[in-house]
């Protein structure tokens, strides 16, 4: 009978914040095999700030803010699908910070607390910060962002903690929230060019032929969102 190990996956969200778990396995583990298809979104999801299209402002800003590093709050602002959240994971990956991740329509006054007394111990990863992720930031009830009024100016901080809430508007966002946080803009405008390139380096890399869809068209009807564009052809790809 084969001896039982364990693999271990890292960041599995955990309470709140992202560990390492195990999922069992038979034999040797350097031979079990881990790669499980993935859509292409996911695939091609950057991974360092540099990486995305278009975004020179925002990449430039936070390049910058990686060099000199501080506890505060950032609002990622603009369209579904033009990388917000996927940029507070690339911010949090260079920083090795320890990610707390807070989804959509969970951000309410009991989550925030529960986040907070997690922020309050010595950071698990070596760049000694946290990094909370609260996306859809503008769904928030107003009990949420009154909570997090004093978590997010000098009254009661957590240490090294670094908030990234995201919002396609700032609407619903009250003003005293939006005057604790650095606004970020993430806007798609004059993209369809960069993102046609880079769907047809994905078509030829995943093995599509010359017979490629208009992408030109494909980024355009998505209104430049990449990550519909992917989505749309990964269907194309599999009608060959």
């Amino acid at each position: 009978m084969k001896k039982r190990t364990t693999v271990w996956l890292p960041e599995t969200l955990v309470g709140g914040s992202l560990r390492k778990t195990p999922l069992p396995s038979w034999g040797n583990p350097m031979q079990a095999d881990l790669a499980f298809p993935q859509s292409l979104a996911e695939k091609y999801r950057p991974v360092r700030i540099a990486d995305f299209i278009g975004l020179d402002r925002a990449k430039k800003v936070l390049s910058a803010f990686c060099k000199r590093p501080a506890s505060g709050a950032w609002l990622f602002v603009g369209p579904s699908g033009v990388g917000k959240s996927t940029m507070a994971l690339a911010l949090a990956g260079e920083l090795q910070a320890e990610l707390h991740k807070i989804p959509s329509q969970k951000c309410n006054a009991q989550t925030i607390d529960d986040t907070v007394r997690h922020c309050w111990y010595a950071p698990m990863m070596p760049g000694g910060f946290h990094v909370v992720l609260a996306d859809e930031a503008d769904q928030m009830t107003n009990a949420a962002q009154l909570a997090l009024l004093s978590k997010l100016d000098s009254t009661d901080p957590a240490p090294n903690t670094i908030w990234i809430f995201t919002a396609n508007d700032t609407e619903r966002l009250e003003r005293r929230f939006l005057s604790r946080c650095k606004v970020l803009e993430f806007s798609s405008y004059g993209l369809a060019g960069e993102i046609a390139a880079y769907l047809d380096t994905v078509w030829h890399a995943e093995g599509g032929n010359g017979n490629a869809p208009d992408l030109g068209r494909m980024a355009k009807d998505s209104r430049n969102n990449v990550r519909d564009c992917l989505m749309r052809l990964e269907v194309e790809l599999m009608a060959l």
